[in-house]
């Protein structure tokens, strides 16, 4: 593996630093998984990965019980009219 010098404002890597950190992570691995991207050497798995990463820390949710539709009452939605 190749070793890359960068010149940084010193005030924005420790800003990248301190980001980077909370997020588990590396200022040098950040920058390699740019320059991966960039370069379009990601794989589909890793932007998977990342996209249920992201899903995972947004918190999000269908409610405490979540959702339990099955299939035919899914497809039964599409035969009613909408509500007024």
């Amino acid at each position: 593996m190749a070793n890359l010098t960068l010149a940084i404002d010193d005030d924005l890597l420790r800003t990248a630093r301190i980001r980077a950190l909370e997020q588990g992570t590396s200022v040098n691995a950040v920058v390699r998984d740019y320059l991966r991207d960039y370069a379009g050497q990601r794989d589909a798995r890793e932007t998977l990965l990342e996209i249920f990463a992201l899903a995972d820390r947004s918190g999000a949710s269908s409610g405490p019980g979540g959702r339990n539709w099955t299939r035919d009452e899914l497809y039964d939605r599409w035969d009613r009219p909408p509500r007024t």
